[in-house]
């Protein structure tokens, strides 16, 4: 399917990526093989030359693999994408590609817990030193960037928190000091939200979640605007070896056929459930950019096309009320990840979270009380009964 033509982002969810295939089968076909037959010692030597399109080890590419990259980078409005075994996997090959000694990134406080890890923890061993701020605040961005910052890191909607950040404000502060910005776009999608459109560089998935959407592969992507960091970053996968395998490959990419349809009923349902939650009396507040209340509503809607599938919200009696509403769900399946299917709640202070130091994860607004929902494509009405019953159960 042509990157040129202008299809609805639900029609490309079932067209694109699309490869070519030998017996034009309509679903591009599971490559599972490790290495590929040269023609000839010259048509070796052409790929590895990289005179001539083609594949050579599953390593360093796929058709099954190059199909699911096409299809994602189609969807986000750019160049070429990198399939990498896990949302982590990515993240690691871009900090890996562009960072060095001496260089800094600020990166938002509310982003996924091992992402924090791995600059501060990891990262910070090679030199290399990370500045976590509240990026929906752009004096705070502005005032975090160094002569070295060569980053800025933004995840928005933010986990656990769902804060979202003003992409374009951000890119400008990252332009204006020559800095690559990058956007974490798991919670949105490609569907809700196109970062590249307001200023990104590069954007990270966590494929895990609601791009494959059926809780049953791991698998990340990295998305590039340009050739020059496409080679850039495709030399580093290679070099650090987190590609993903065929098998997932497909698996992702059939999942992606049913995106659209599937982001549309996770924001129907969401918002549902958010406004629900807002007036129980078990519930001390609910964080949805969906809501009026939400301090970015009016920016979400302005940079998203909806809402999203993931509520926080803090439930009264703290670590304690959490525990008895996870004991007592029914529907919701009490596990960590994300945007699957089916409902899953957590509880990020003991759960995602419980790596980050308490007085961070604080600062990052992760309380004891707060519970994450990744709300699926259930019946509305019968997740709301189930919380229902659940938070009722809370002595307060």
């Amino acid at each position: 399917m042509s990157h040129h033509k202008k299809y609805s982002d639900a029609t490309k969810s079932v067209h694109a990526g699309m490869i070519e295939n030998e017996h034009l089968a309509v679903v591009t076909p599971i490559y599972q093989t490790s290495t590929f037959k040269f023609r000839n010692a010259d048509h070796g030597a052409a790929l590895f030359a990289g005179n001539e399109e083609g594949f050579i080890y599953t390593r360093m590419g796929n058709p099954t693999v190059k199909g699911l990259e096409n299809a994602v980078a189609e969807l986000e409005g750019g160049h070429k994408g990198l399939a990498c075994a896990s949302g982590m996997a990515a993240i690691h090959t871009v900090f890996g590609a562009y960072l060095s000694q001496g260089d800094h990134v600020v990166c938002s406080e509310a982003v996924y817990g091992p992402t924090n890890t791995l600059l501060s923890e990891v990262f910070s061993r090679f030199g290399v030193k990370a500045s976590f701020v509240d990026t929906t605040d752009l004096k705070a961005v502005e005032n975090a960037v160094r002569p070295e910052t060569k980053m800025i890191y933004v995840e928005t909607p933010g986990n656990p928190t769902l804060c979202v950040t003003d992409l374009a404000g951000a890119a400008k502060i990252a332009r204006d000091n020559r800095a690559l910005f990058v956007v974490d776009n798991t919670f949105a999608s490609p569907i809700l939200q196109k970062p590249f459109l307001f200023g990104a560089d590069i954007i990270v998935h966590s494929m895990t979640k609601f791009l494959n959407g059926h809780a049953d592969v791991v698998g990340g992507m990295i998305v590039v605007k340009n050739e020059e960091q496409f080679k850039r970053l495709r030399r580093t996968l290679n070099l650090f070896g987190g590609v993903l395998d065929p098998m997932n490959a497909f698996l992702v990419h059939r999942g992606i056929k049913s995106l659209s349809m599937r982001m549309e009923k996770h924001c129907q349902n969401a918002q549902k459930i958010a406004e629900f939650l807002e007036k129980h009396p078990k519930v001390e507040h609910v964080a949805y950019p969906g809501l009026p209340s939400h301090p970015q509503h009016e920016l979400a809607k302005k940079q998203m096309s909806g809402f999203g599938g993931m509520i926080s919200f803090e439930v009264k009696g703290g670590l304690e009320g959490g525990k008895v509403l996870m004991d007592n769900v029914q529907l919701c399946n009490l596990a960590v990840s994300l945007g699957g299917v089916e409902t899953l709640i957590q509880h990020p202070a003991s759960m995602t979270h419980a790596i980050m130091p308490k007085e961070i994860r604080l600062k990052a607004h992760i309380t004891d009380g707060l519970v994450r929902l990744s709300v699926g494509v259930e019946n509305a009405d019968e997740l709301i009964e189930d919380l229902d019953q659940a938070l009722n159960k809370i002595s307060v």
